[in-house]
């Protein structure tokens, strides 16, 4: 029998660290699993700004996330973990939202106990829910789930908005609601992680996101301080920008490609990662064309 998403997640957890880029859309997800990752995240922040060019403050949808979230999981074997941001509602919209992101094929979410509008989690000006109302939406999200071992990771942002202490009483709270895995943002240095992993008993995903909060440690750092999985949220993206901007500053300035040449995927590396032989393609067509 196949294993689930959640299963394979899971199974993928036993090796650690356990390195989870950040993917923007189908074609770099099959990228990331072409270069030996054994799972791959969308990011909230990448997908608000890359599909609609709006800031990561809960304008994208849960249906927008799931339709998106289809495309990436369809185009892999290995596991997509998403962004739920606050679960898009009240404990009924959560269960729909596990519902969604279940039957797009997603390994799991994360949800997190921020108030609405929700910010990015390294910046300041956060404010959270009552940890009974987090309970809630995670029992929610518990009772929702088809598959058992669909991951459900809580997200605490507390560290910056009321310290260390209280992010981890609200951890331990997450997990006796059901949390599978626990995600404490905005951590400030390796013995806050050390420390997290000392005190709660599911495994930890960190967030190395870039210009944040957090020390930009290494994955083995992490997992020697007792991270299981280390998130890459929007690296490549960020590195995918920059060198778009770069391109259309010279397109521009100089009216061709001629200097970036050498700096494009070729149309052989796309077709190959697409999986497309146009040789085999025309044979085909003009095959079924004369039947």
């Amino acid at each position: 029998m196949k294993q689930s998403a959640g299963a394979r997640f899971r199974a993928a957890l036993e090796q650690r660290p356990l390195i989870v880029p950040g993917v923007f859309n189908a074609l770099t997800a099959r990228m990331a699993e072409r270069s030996g990752f054994r799972a791959v995240y969308q990011s909230g922040a990448a997908l608000s700004a890359g599909l609609a060019a709006v800031p990561d403050i809960g304008l994208i949808t849960q249906t927008e996330f799931a339709d998106q979230g289809r495309y990436l999981a369809q185009a892999i074997k290995i596991p997509l973990i998403c962004d739920a941001d606050t679960g898009f509602g009240e404990p009924s919209v959560v269960e729909r939202t596990v519902e969604l992101y279940e039957g797009a094929g997603m390994a799991g979410l994360h949800l997190e106990d921020q108030q609405m509008p929700k910010r990015c989690g390294h910046l300041s000006g956060k404010s959270l829910v009552a940890t009974s109302a987090m309970v809630a939406k995670l029992q929610a999200a518990v009772s929702a789930r088809r598959d058992a071992d669909f991951v459900l990771i809580a997200r605490t942002d507390a560290r910056a908005v009321v310290g260390l202490e209280e992010a981890l009483e609200r951890a331990s709270a997450y997990v006796e609601a059901g949390a599978d895995m626990i995600f404490p943002e905005a951590l400030e240095s390796r013995d806050e992680f050390a420390r997290f992993a000392e005190e709660i008993s599911v495994p930890l995903i960190a967030n190395m996101t870039e210009f944040g909060k957090s020390p930009l440690l290494s994955a083995r750092e992490l997992a020697d301080a007792g991270i299981a999985a280390v998130l890459f949220p929007v690296t490549i993206f960020r590195v995918a920008m920059k060198v778009a901007e770069t391109a259309l500053s010279q397109l521009a300035a100089e009216g061709t490609q001629q200097k970036f040449i050498e700096q494009m995927q070729t149309r052989a590396e796309l077709y190959n990662l697409i999986n497309y032989q146009p040789e085999l393609s025309t044979s085909s067509t003009q095959s079924f064309a004369k039947e």
